[in-house]
């Protein structure tokens, strides 16, 4: 059984991933992102925007656009996101 754990140990991997959120020239990193909001890792003001979130697994790279319909608000690190 420990060749079976060594042999699998030997092939695993962690995923390098990042994530950020693009606002006006500014790149603020995401501590935890869901489906319709996200937690900055060091929460900030800003007035409703467009802004764009850039997710990095490994060498893959994808981006979107979204709407922060509230804004960003230092006293409230869940931000709301919309699509767009």
């Amino acid at each position: 059984m420990s060749s079976t754990l060594s042999s699998s140990s030997a092939t695993a991997h962690s995923a390098q991933v990042q994530m950020h959120l693009e606002v006006e020239g500014a790149s603020l990193s995401i501590a935890q992102l869901g489906p319709d909001f996200l937690i900055l890792e060091h929460p900030t003001e800003h007035a409703a925007t467009r802004a764009e979130i850039v997710l990095r697994v490994d060498a893959s790279e994808r981006r979107w656009f979204v709407s922060l319909p509230d804004g960003l608000g230092a006293a409230t690190p869940r931000t709301r996101i919309a699509r767009g």
